[in-house]
Order: C-alpha cells, then structure tokens, then sequence
C-alpha cells in the first residue's frame, strides 16, 4: 500500500465532508496502525487535529505512551501543538508531503495568537515576552504534587520505560 497516498486521500476525503486538509496515517511494522482526517470543523474541538487523533487511537490500541518502530505520515509540516505530540510519542519517522509554502496560496490559517509565520519565534520567547498574556502564580503545593510523584514512584523522576535521548 502506499501510505502517502493513502493520507492524501483521507485528507481529500475529509475537505469533501466539509472538513480541514489534513490526514495522519500511522504504520508499524508495514500495517496501519491508526489514521485519521483533521476532525476541527467537525467537532469544535481545537485539539481535534489529525495528528491527535491518531496518535491517541494508535497509543490506545498498544497500551502505551510510545510509538517507538512506528512512521508517521501526515500531509504537511506540523503545527506546534502536533509537532510537541509527535516529539512526544517517539516514532521513528514522520514523513510531511507538503510544505506551508506550497500550500499557503490554497489554505491559511491565523488566529489572533496563532499565525504560522510567527510562531515558532513566539514559541521560543521567554513566557513573560510571548503574546498570549500569561502569568506565574507561585504556589509551593504545586510543587509538592510533584514531590508526591516522585515518592509513589521510588524515588524516581523519570516516567519508566520512557525512550530517551542517550
């Protein structure tokens, strides 16, 4: 099968629908694993992006945090949100078939913090320095919780079984 195609075609498919142009496929060892179309418009859920979705169905039906083995195909470069989940999941391969480039004469979307060609840049500021207005409320039972963490977990800090970069 030809999983780039076939994400294209979920994507095709979706924009038919009344949907966004996005698609996830993900394959572990030569099978599909989890696939999905950007579900945004559908649902009103923000967080509803291919990516998401697949990542949540392919997680769900391994039982676990990692998809370590797998590739990821998705049908452009991801936005910040899916890039940090896909950092997240460890999949061996995410392979994008379009670029913001190619497809920005067709398809843009900018939002009042959000807008592709700045974001990255806002991303990598300082919290107090980004656009989105936020603020630090110190509180030391916040950091208890994590202290709480550690004990349960014999003293550990990692999440065990977690792949690493060393």
């Amino acid at each position: 099968m030809d999983f780039a195609q076939h994400t294209i075609d979920i994507a095709r498919r979706n924009v038919e629908e009344g949907g966004r142009p996005f698609a996830t496929v993900i394959v572990k060892d030569g099978e599909i694993l989890a696939e999905s179309p950007n579900r945004v418009a559908q649902t009103s859920d923000p967080t509803a992006h291919a990516e998401i979705l697949a990542i949540r169905e392919a997680c769900t039906k391994l039982g676990t945090e990692h998809l370590t083995g797998a590739t990821i195909y998705i049908l452009a470069l991801p936005c910040p949100m899916c890039l940090g989940a896909l950092y997240y999941c460890s999949p061996d391969e995410v392979v994008f078939l379009t670029t913001r480039d190619a497809y920005e004469p067709h398809y843009v979307d900018d939002r009042k913090y959000f807008e592709f060609d700045t974001f990255y840049g806002e991303f990598a500021k300082p919290w107090d320095e980004r656009r989105l207005p936020m603020r630090h409320e110190s509180r030391d039972d916040a950091v208890e919780v994590y202290r709480r963490w550690q004990e349960r977990n014999n003293g550990e800090r990692r999440v065990a079984g977690v792949p690493t970069a060393s």
